[in-house]
């Protein structure tokens, strides 16, 4: 009678698992899946385990096993033979996925920028963010304009490579730019550029 009322314990506990049962054939276990494991002949040992993040799930008797990657049938075979020793003869041991673990939160991702930097006779110097893809006439717009003292057919674009480390130094006129009589006013900015507007000297 005892081994008969372990065995519909067993069994009813497993029937809440039936769904996900039947959508685990062939799934492998993930981090963070909680699985129901039922020993007809110790119920005290029945209970839901976590896989943890290392992958590994513990069990009285029987240690840490390896979860991660590996289907619930396998699951429930190291189990039985680890119990196996503890038992007059191997355990009837069921192995069902209880729930699937979370998903992570879909974070929105935040729109991608450059960062470029003003510094010099300029009106508002510091950083600016702009889209990926801005030219350098965009950019003189984002810096409101030039002080009284700006020498505008100097204005440095200073580009650092990241790999190398090695900072290249182009020097453009607005004045020309404005004009429309150089394509530099077209020309595509990087994350880190820096422009820097020199001061104007006595006679220029």
């Amino acid at each position: 009678m005892a081994y008969r009322r372990h065995l519909l314990s067993g069994l009813m506990a497993l029937l809440m698992c039936i769904p996900l049962a039947a959508a685990a054939q062939g799934y492998r276990i993930k981090s963070g899946d909680i699985l129901r494991i039922e020993v007809v002949e110790d119920e005290a040992l029945n209970r839901a385990v976590l896989v943890a993040p290392d992958g590994r799930i513990s069990f009285p008797l029987a240690g840490s096993i390896r979860a991660r990657g590996r289907t619930v049938e396998a699951i429930q075979t190291t189990l039985t033979n680890r119990l196996a020793s503890n038992f007059a003869a191997p355990p009837t041991v069921y192995v069902a996925l209880q729930q699937l673990a979370p998903k992570d939160p879909v974070v929105p991702a935040e729109p991608k920028v450059i960062s470029i930097f003003m510094l010099g006779e300029v009106e508002r110097p510091g950083k600016v963010d702009m889209e990926p893809g801005a030219t350098l006439l965009q950019a003189f717009a984002q810096m409101g304009g030039f002080s009284n003292f700006a020498a505008t057919k100097r204005v440095q674009l200073r580009r650092t490579d990241h790999k190398t480390g090695v900072e290249e130094v182009f020097t453009l006129n607005y004045d020309a730019i404005s004009q429309g009589r150089t394509e530099n006013a077209t020309l595509e900015l990087q994350d880190g550029d820096v422009i820097l507007v020199p001061t104007r000297r006595l006679f220029e």
